[in-house]
C-alpha cells in the first residue's frame, strides 16, 4: 500500500506600499512600505495556505477566501490559516513540516524569523521544529529587488493521520 503523504507547494506576490502596515508570518514587521491586497497582505501565511491547501487537494486560498468576499477586507491571515488548518485536519491530514523562503529586498527579515516561527506554530498548533523560514534578496533585481514587491515560496509535506 502506498503511504499516504503528500507535498504541497504555494507561491505568492504582494505589491509594496507607503502607509500599509507590514504582516509577515503573522506579525507586525517595522518598515516604511507594507504588503498591499484585500485582507492584511500577509505573504508568507497566504503562500503556507495554498501549499497546504494544494497538498490535500483543496485547491488555493482564492478558492476558500474570495478577495471578493467584503467578509475577508482587512482580515488578520492567521485566521485564514487556523481555518485551513481546520479543513486539512478535517480531512485527517496533519502537518509533517513546512519550508518557506521570503523574498524582500528590505527590512532585513531574519531578525523576525524567531517570533515568526514561534506565532505560526501556536496556529497551526505544530512544533516550531516543524516550520522552517527562510530569508533572501533578489541581489536588487527585478520588482523584489526594486522594493516594489515581496514574494514568498513555500513547501510542506503533510500525511494522513487516519
Amino acid at each position: 500500500m502506498k503511504p499516504n503523504i503528500r507535498v504541497g507547494y504555494g507561491y505568492d506576490v504582494h505589491q509594496l506600499a507607503e502607509g500599509h502596515p507590514f504582516w509577515l508570518g503573522g506579525i507586525e514587521v517595522p518598515h516604511t512600505h507594507g504588503a498591499v491586497g484585500h485582507s492584511d497582505a500577509d505573504v508568507l501565511i497566504h503562500v503556507i495556505c495554498d501549499a497546504l491547501l494544494g497538498a490535500a487537494n483543496m485547491r488555493d486560498i482564492g478558492y476558500h477566501f474570495a478577495d471578493t468576499d467584503p467578509k475577508f477586507k482587512g482580515i488578520d491571515s492567521k485566521i485564514l490559516l487556523a481555518d485551513v488548518m481546520k479543513l486539512i485536519r478535517g480531512a485527517n491530514y496533519e502537518v509533517g513540516n513546512i519550508d518557506c523562503t521570503i523574498c524582500l529586498q528590505r527590512p532585513k527579515i531574519n531578525p523576525h524569523i524567531p517570533e515568526m516561527k514561534e506565532v505560526l506554530a501556536k496556529v497551526m498548533e505544530v512544533d516550531e521544529n516543524d516550520v522552517s523560514i527562510k530569508a533572501t534578496t533578489t541581489e536588487k533585481l527585478g520588482f523584489v529587488g526594486k522594493e516594489e514587491g515581496v514574494s514568498a515560496h513555500a513547501v510542506v509535506l503533510i500525511y494522513n493521520n487516519a
